[in-house]
């Protein structure tokens, strides 16, 4: 069959160039550009774009009209005709009227952050919900820019920019586009009754829930994988999985309890998909622990982990109980290890350690049900051994002689607010995590 070539059909990859814009504003807020741009790579990648190159521009001010000035759009013109690029991909959100005079300009197709993240979120969704959420934010998102869309919804070849809803946009008007949100937002209401309702009856069940929440890439799924043997898909892409997903998962003790593994944060995440996705992001609010999973061997991970504080702060999440899991250890570097935060409400794990599962087990069980320890009361001191049950659960009760001996797993909570008259009573061999 060799010198024949047959057509398959199949979508040729685009090529693009990636272009960020550092304003006085970005300076002002201490957010790292260049980092912001690799990011824009990977998540170029992610939708199947080849990148060609990137190109970083400075300005007090974005320009209206071109966003990164006139000058500097004829320049791109020269590289996209050099190179016969198909796409141009900004770092930032454009707005309709800049879309289209960077078409008419450099004659390719135009994309900004915001829209590249829709697509590929187009492209994840799998469930009914996902979809449905997906569209709502697409279209949100492209009411305000239609007059901006012309060439890109003329290319109805596909590609990033034109999944879902966007290949159908050229005959469609506003009124359209509004009474389409108009039925989304409804049948988007008939999910989130559905989904209160479960939640409803597992609060009825007295059911103890864990969300597991962070930044995309972070390594959610594989903890979910390797905690639950659930069977989801854990692959080094960012978004690699969008609808939740709830297993259960068997404590040391053998109480279970449910585990949800979350959508991932990204910085500058569409204000449209939070707004889209709040019915599945308030897992999140919904959760007895949050274990918020970082990627140790990120330069980024501490803006990483402001990004994801700042949008469970939006969700009302910021003040819940979490564990921050810094994981991917086993591929960090000594002088990494050494910055990352300690003490009870952090450890470090490499997903892929049994060992480590095994600590993340405990640590989680500590922190939803308390941790173990022994007493050793006087038997006259009935007041004592009243307050031991009522601030833990007492496992095991024994005397010896004038001694009262008692296993108690403490709610650390109780423990702080009356549990203090009962700290000279500890032994020294099980002693309360952080009492001293």
């Amino acid at each position: 069959m060799r010198g024949y070539t047959y057509d398959t059909g199949a979508e040729i990859q685009e090529r693009a160039l990636l272009v960020s814009l550092v304003t006085d504003e970005t300076r002002r807020s201490g957010a790292d550009p260049q980092q912001s741009l690799e990011e824009l790579v990977q998540l170029a990648e992610t939708a199947g774009v080849e990148v060609a190159g990137t190109v970083m521009q400075n300005r007090d001010v974005p320009d209206t009209k071109w966003f990164v000035g006139k000058g500097k759009a004829m320049e791109l013109k020269e590289i996209v005709l050099g190179q016969e690029l198909t796409t141009v991909i900004f770092d930032q959100e454009l707005s309709g009227a800049q879309v289209r005079n960077l078409e008419e300009a450099l004659d390719a197709k135009i994309i900004d952050r915001t829209q590249l993240i829709l697509d590929i979120f187009a492209g994840r969704a799998k469930t009914r919900e996902g979809i449905l959420q997906v569209e709502l934010a697409q279209l949100t998102y492209l009411l305000p820019r239609l007059s901006g869309q012309g060439k890109n919804l003329s290319r109805l070849g596909g590609g990033i920019g034109t999944r879902g809803p966007g290949e159908t946009k050229l005959e469609t008007d506003r009124r359209h586009i509004r009474n389409r949100i108009s039925e989304l937002k409804r049948q988007l209401e008939g999910v989130l009754a559905h989904r209160n309702l479960h939640r409803e009856r597992r609060r009825k069940t007295g059911a103890v829930q864990i969300a597991l929440v962070g930044y995309t890439n972070a390594g959610k799924s594989t903890l979910l994988r390797q905690l639950t043997k659930a069977d989801v898909l854990a692959e080094n892409k960012l978004f690699a999985t969008l609808d939740p997903t709830s297993r259960q998962l068997k404590l040391p003790s053998g109480k279970e309890v449910m585990l949800t593994d979350t959508v991932g944060f990204i910085q500058n995440l569409p204000h449209d998909l939070v707004a889209a996705f709040r019915a599945t992001l308030e897992e999140a609010n919904e959760a007895d622990l949050l274990l918020h999973v970082m990627d140790a061997s990120s330069p980024m991970r501490d803006r990483q982990r402001e990004v994801v504080e700042e949008v469970l702060g939006e969700l009302g999440a910021s003040g819940k109980p979490t564990l921050m899991v810094y994981n991917k250890i086993d591929i960090c570097s000594p002088a990494d290890l050494g910055l990352l935060s300690g003490g009870p409400d952090a450890m470090r794990v490499s997903a892929f350690d049994p060992n480590d599962m095994e600590r993340l087990l405990q640590r989680i069980e500590d922190k939803l049900l308390g941790s173990v320890a022994d007493l050793r009361i006087p038997a006259s001191r009935g007041d004592l051994a009243a307050l031991a049950y009522r601030v833990g659960d007492v496992i095991s009760q024994e005397t010896e002689d004038d001694w009262l001996l008692l296993t108690v797993r403490l709610n650390e909570n109780d423990m702080g607010k009356w549990g203090r008259p009962l700290m000279p009573y500890f032994t020294d061999s099980h002693h309360p995590q952080g009492s001293e």
